[in-house]
């Protein structure tokens, strides 16, 4: 055998080896992230109040072992993306509600909302935490709206910084593109066999009825009686003055303390000396933080989203639309109810 051949086969047994690696290490990997154990974060941990007046070492050592549990919610809900996995907060939830080492939760929240489902099920959790009487102090970071200001009224009491954007309670559901105009234009024909008049509702290839309108705002309307409830309830503010308020603007810091949305303007180091200092009675306890972090996109998820990027600016340019019109009418959550601050 040549040695040109020889090298040529060498370097073809090594490709092999490697495609063959990647491939059992992808699906080490995806196995590993369905079971949650690479996506658990636990950031290290820190004491605080360790230099208030009525901190005693001695008495600390009681508590030692305790801990505040720092829970941060970040990035758009939904089930899962980039900054946010709704099964490993569910989880994360569950798992500092059974342990009885855990003395407090410190939310810390940075979210433009998000889908309603989502939402109410995490709003649902910590209250359900709540039950072991242990206390539930929210921070506010950057943004808190719709979804995020929702999951905030579990609190028992809600900080905000002082350049927070907070509120915006309303619901988002529904999008729809009607294309009948431009196919005819264009000469396209596009039909949808259904059965149940409404089946295709919202479709980009048909009008929507007045029925269809009337039976989406329904669904809206419902979705936002919650939310407004939920404000109500939790912020003590009659349900009548909570939807003048309930408009679906966000609110500053300020505007939001004005109209009780918050209890206080302060930093999130001061929040978690008052939940330490004041409410638990125990300062130097430690604080122990909890945050998602997704492992890094892989090769082939990469290029996959990118070929669905390529695909839809093509469908678009072909059409003459704009592309975010076609990534909305591809999306498979387009009728999904939204607690979510749009444009941001």
């Amino acid at each position: 055998m040549k040695k040109t051949t020889k090298s040529g086969l060498i370097v073809l047994i090594l490709l092999l080896i490697a495609i063959a690696g990647y491939i059992v290490y992808s699906i080490i990997d995806i196995n590993k992230t369905e079971s949650g154990s690479t996506i658990t974060s636990s950031s290290g941990s820190y004491r605080v109040a360790e230099d208030s007046d009525s901190y005693d070492s001695n008495v600390a050592r009681t508590y030692k072992r305790d801990f505040i549990a720092a829970l941060y919610i970040e990035g758009t809900i939904a089930e899962a993306n980039q900054n946010y996995n709704h099964k490993w907060l569910m989880n994360t939830i569950q798992s500092l509600k059974n342990n009885d080492r855990n003395a407090a939760l410190a939310v810390f929240i940075n979210s433009p909302g998000g889908a309603v489902y989502q939402a109410d099920e995490v709003y649902l959790a910590i209250t359900d935490y709540k039950t072991t009487g242990r206390p539930v102090y929210v921070y506010q970071g950057p943004m808190a709206a719709s979804g995020g200001y929702y999951i905030s009224c579990a609190g028992n009491k809600i900080y905000a910084n002082r350049n927070t954007l907070t509120g915006c309670i309303g619901v988002i559901m529904g999008s729809s593109y009607d294309l009948t105009g431009l196919f005819d234009k264009l000469g396209i024909k596009s039909e949808t066999i259904h059965s149940g008049k409404n089946k295709n509702m919202l479709n980009y290839n048909e009008p929507v009825t007045e029925e269809q309108r009337a039976i989406m705002q329904s669904m809206c309307d419902e979705c936002y009686t919650q939310f407004v409830s939920i404000v109500a309830k939790n912020r003590g503010i009659q349900y009548d003055t909570c939807c003048k308020l309930s408009d679906g603007r966000l609110y500053s810091a300020k505007q939001a303390l004005e109209n009780r949305l918050i209890d206080v303007i302060d930093s999130w180091d001061n929040m978690l000396r008052d939940l330490a200092e004041n409410e638990l009675k125990k300062p130097g306890i430690k604080v122990q933080t909890f945050k998602y972090q997704r492992k890094p996109q892989g090769f082939i998820d990469l290029m996959t989203g990118k070929a669905l990027e390529l695909e839809n600016a093509k469908a678009a340019a072909e059409l003459g639309l704009p592309v975010e019109v076609m990534k909305s009418i591809n999306s498979e959550d387009r009728f999904t109810p939204m607690y979510l601050a749009t444009g941001y």
